[in-house]
């Protein structure tokens, strides 16, 4: 196996301010660095694999990266993965274990059920097992109407947080998934959407668990749930996510697996061998992929930048080194740093200075801030000394 080609790009780009950074970048940043794309990015085809879905995904969920795509932006029905939005914004909520009374219209819904019935209390927790593990229409709908007073209220809410995470061609009209001509996703959207919903503590570790007891009812007490997904039972190191059916959909599956620190996504709609797609994709691409830790391509030292009318003529620059990187063989990483050609004192520890943006074949991946290693105090300026004098001083 050749080695992986590396190379480092440390370019300073000089921004015409006065004073401070503005980092301007189309990923928004989650808390370990990777970022996550704002809006869709154009996924070609990989021409060399191939599934039997309709549409398909495999995307590296630190990064954001695809990894695999077929017919990524081909928007399709996707059923009760659906759900996983429906469970992420329930997980959000407040009191998630106060009990309530269901609305009893809202529970009288066709499909997969958790068993509610009127008069049941139950708790937004427990709704979100019903929902990832029982696939339950009839917890979806309970939460719609708890959360937002009406299911098209919590519709919009739906359609508002897609927007946020960049679904650019995802349309929900049901909290379900029940088949509805204005419901619609892509692979690479519902890709996009486990991988923020992964990033809830809460929702990943509901969405691993093969069975749970939960209670709700009238009074409450405890019951069985097993979740539909059988990857968590047959495919070692499988961490979620949410399955899905309808005649109009077929076979949905959303699924993410952990090996030797990378996750994986796996996004199929309409594919009729779905459990077997996903570990022939797993399969694959785990064995394709090296973590690698970017210590050969991040600088190490000699990270400065001048300091005009302060008692250092520098500062020196630090950041936090990201988490593991998944590269393929024949991958090319560059580093970007990016700060303005000075700063003003003084200058506090800790302030944003600059960023580190790391690419992967030429696609931006991560974004490292660049703050100030230590404080730097002001000179004190005669009351008459100009801007300009203090600058070339």
């Amino acid at each position: 196996m050749e080695m992986l080609k590396k190379s480092i790009v440390l370019l300073v780009a000089f921004l015409l301010l006065l004073a401070g950074v503005r980092v301007t970048d189309a990923h928004a940043q989650t808390p370990d660095g990777f970022g996550k794309p704002a809006a869709v990015q154009a996924v070609a085809d990989t021409p060399d694999y191939q599934t039997k879905a309709k549409a398909a995904v495999l995307m590296d969920a630190q990064t954001g990266r695809v990894l695999f795509a077929q017919n990524a932006g081909l928007r399709l029905p996707m059923a009760s993965t659906t759900k996983i939005m429906t469970a992420l914004l329930t997980l959000e909520q407040g009191g998630l274990d106060n009990y309530f009374q269901v609305d009893s219209d809202a529970i009288r819904v066709e499909g997969s059920s958790m068993g509610l019935q009127e008069g049941d209390s139950v708790s937004l927790r427990a709704l979100a097992y019903g929902m990832l593990l029982a696939s339950g229409n009839d917890g979806a709908n309970a939460a719609a109407v708890r959360i937002a007073g009406s299911i098209p209220a919590f519709v919009e809410r739906m359609n508002a947080r897609a927007a946020e995470i960049g679904m650019a061609d995802t349309r929900f009209a049901t909290p379900s998934g029940l088949d509805d001509p204005g419901h619609y996703s892509t692979a690479y959207d519902m890709a996009l959407l486990a991988r923020e919903a992964l990033q809830n503590p809460l929702f990943a570790e509901i969405c691993a668990q093969s069975k749970a007891v939960v209670q709700y009812g009238n009074p409450p007490y405890n019951r069985w749930l097993t979740n539909h997904n059988r990857l968590l039972r047959e495919y070692p190191g499988t961490i979620g996510v949410k399955t899905g059916f309808t005649k109009a959909s077929g076979r949905c599956l959303v699924s993410c697996a952990e090996r030797d620190g990378v996750q994986l996504i796996a996004v199929t709609l309409g594919c009729p061998d779905d459990w077997n797609e996903h570990r022939r994709l797993f399969d694959r691409y785990f064995g394709l992929l090296t973590p690698d830790d970017l210590s050969g391509y991040l600088p190490h030292t000699g990270l400065q930048l001048p300091v005009a009318g302060g008692t250092e003529p520098a500062v020196a620059l630090r950041y936090t080194p990201p988490p593991a990187m998944a590269l393929l063989e024949g991958d090319r990483v560059e580093v970007r740093a990016v700060a303005a050609p000075l700063v003003f004192a003084p200058v506090e520890q800790g302030d944003l200075l600059g960023h580190l943006t790391i690419c992967c074949n030429g696609e931006p991946v991560a974004e490292l801030p660049l703050t100030a290693a230590q404080p730097v105090e002001a000179t004190t300026p005669s009351p008459r000394e100009s801007l300009l004098e203090r600058l070339f001083t």
